[in-house]
């Protein structure tokens, strides 16, 4: 059974792929980045906002994971994305502050945080 650990890691590095993300879910599981107001709740929801952000910014790849704390249910970390975004043109920088709750070897709940100035002003029009 994989750890939070190893569902944060597998959930990153296939974030290119919206159906082997979603996977990872739990049939409940949810996804949720409240500061930007974005909840998808089973993998069908999940992997459809995975796929409608890959449409604004087809590069979004996560990098640079430091992780904070490290439990066999529970993950803490930090990772990074830049990527253009295909309306502006402008370069999306982002730092993402995830808590990750596994159940059962899948994901229950992946909670993010961003800097909601930084997407405003990429994904704003001048």
């Amino acid at each position: 059974m994989k750890s939070a650990l190893e569902l944060l890691k597998a959930y990153l590095d296939n974030i290119q792929n919206p159906s082997a993300a979603a996977a990872l879910f739990a049939d409940d599981g949810i996804l949720e980045l409240p500061t930007v107001n974005a909840h998808a709740a089973g993998p069908e929801q999940i992997q459809n906002l995975v796929a409608g952000l890959l449409k604004r910014m087809p590069d979004f790849r996560f990098r640079n994971l430091t992780v904070w704390i490290d439990t066999p249910d529970k993950v803490f970390a930090e990772y990074s994305v830049e990527a253009f975004v295909v309306d502006t043109g402008k370069l999306y920088r982002q730092t993402y502050a995830g808590v990750l709750i596994a159940e059962n070897g899948r994901i229950k709940r992946l909670r993010e945080a961003l800097d909601t100035a930084a997407a405003i002003d990429a994904f704003k029009r001048d």
